[in-house]
C-alpha cells in the first residue's frame, strides 16, 4: 500500500487538515528519514518522521497504513513515538514562556481586541 506523507500525517492526528500538512513539509518542519521532502512523497513501513514544533523535534517511527483519518487511542497501532525526554521538556518550558504573556487564559475580550487593533495600525505606520 502507497499513501502520501500529508496525508499520512493527517490520518495519525499529527495535523488537523491535510492543508496543514502539506504546509508544514512545504516550510521544511516536517523531514523523513532526516530529509526534506515534498507533500506528494510517498512512505514505507519502519520510515522516521521528524516534526519540528517550535524549539522541540518529535520523532515518530511509522508501523502500518490507513487510508482514513484515526480516533487518538488507535494512532499508536500506527505510528509509535521515539521523541527524546529532553525534546518534551524544550516543548513545555516553551509552552510556559508563552503563558507568560497572556494573564487570562480563552479568547480575548472586546477591550483586548480594540487595545490590539490599535497596537497593530500603530506598529504598520
Amino acid at each position: 500500500m502507497k499513501i502520501r506523507i500529508d496525508k499520512y500525517l493527517w490520518c495519525v492526528r499529527l495535523a488537523k487538515t491535510r492543508s496543514q500538512a502539506s504546509e508544514f513539509i512545504s516550510k521544511g518542519r516536517v523531514k523523513l528519514n532526516g530529509m526534506e521532502i515534498k507533500p506528494s512523497r510517498e512512505i514505507r513501513l519502519n520510515d522516521i518522521i521528524s516534526v519540528q514544533r517550535h524549539s522541540a523535534l518529535f520523532e515518530y517511527k511509522i508501523l502500518g497504513f490507513l487510508d482514513k483519518r484515526v480516533g487518538a487511542p488507535l494512532v499508536s497501532e500506527f505510528l509509535e513515538d521515539m521523541t527524546k525526554p529532553e525534546e518534551i521538556i524544550k516543548l513545555k518550558e516553551y509552552q510556559l514562556a508563552q503563558k507568560g504573556y497572556r494573564e487570562t487564559d480563552g479568547k480575548p475580550s472586546k477591550k483586548d481586541r480594540r487595545e490590539l487593533d490599535r497596537f497593530l495600525d500603530e506598529w504598520s505606520d
